[in-house]
């Protein structure tokens, strides 16, 4: 199985992409810091691999972009072909967000998944001060349908930091702990559907205002 798009193509995950994870970059925003990889040793990789590739519940993809640089992996878990429904999860190396290539893998993996796989339902779970991949998913066709709260995964969190800070109202303190909001969101074919058409319209403008400037 092999889905490419303009600029990306994703493929079943391989260990030796996961050891490539080692060079990817880091994220600054202590926020995000959980999604950082390279610290990972040989044998946690193993590890990894293996959970994320060991359940029949699940499936993991590599994200690569025009140069065959592994940028990215995406997975779909929870899978219930009962229900025709799984819940998506998207990590991107830190260097290579906001040009645009997680809304192409999204947009080219949910082809896919609603006609090849015959899907009906794709879900997923983002903390709420993560905007830039709030806004991704939205464009993707994705819409809120739940708020709820989590613990934060560091506890130990600076809550002077001006990350923190400028992101405050998605915390909140109770009890001596951190939580954080998280949205549930969900997209389906229509919704996707019209996305796309959004996306592909948004596109022939931008490529027109090119031609006349």
């Amino acid at each position: 199985m092999e889905i490419t798009g303009k600029r990306i193509r994703i493929s079943p995950l391989k260990l030796e992409d996961a050891f490539f994870m080692k060079n990817w970059g880091t994220h600054e925003n202590p926020l995000l810091s959980d999604y950082n990889l390279p610290s990972l040793s040989d044998e946690e990789i193993r590890k990894w691999y293996n959970y994320k590739t060991g359940e029949k519940n699940r499936k993991y993809y590599s994200v690569f972009n025009e140069g065959n640089r592994f940028i990215g992996y995406m997975g779909i878990k929870k899978i219930r072909r009962i229900f025709r429904d799984a819940l998506l999860g998207i990590v991107f190396d830190p260097n290579y967000v906001n040009q645009g290539y997680g809304t192409e893998a999204i947009t080219a993996f949910l082809e896919y998944y609603f006609n090849e796989m015959k899907m009906k339902k794709l879900y997923l779970e983002v903390v709420q001060f993560n905007k830039r991949a709030l806004r991704c998913y939205e464009k993707s066709g994705f819409k809120i349908i739940d708020r709820y709260l989590d613990e934060f995964f560091d506890q130990r969190i600076d809550l002077i930091d001006p990350y923190f800070i400028s992101e405050k109202s998605s915390f909140v303190i109770e009890g001596g702990k951190v939580y954080n909001y998280i949205y549930k969101m969900k997209v389906d074919k229509n919704t996707y559907l019209k996305a796309r058409e959004e996306i592909d319209g948004q596109k022939i403008k931008n490529q027109t205002r090119s031609t006349i400037d």
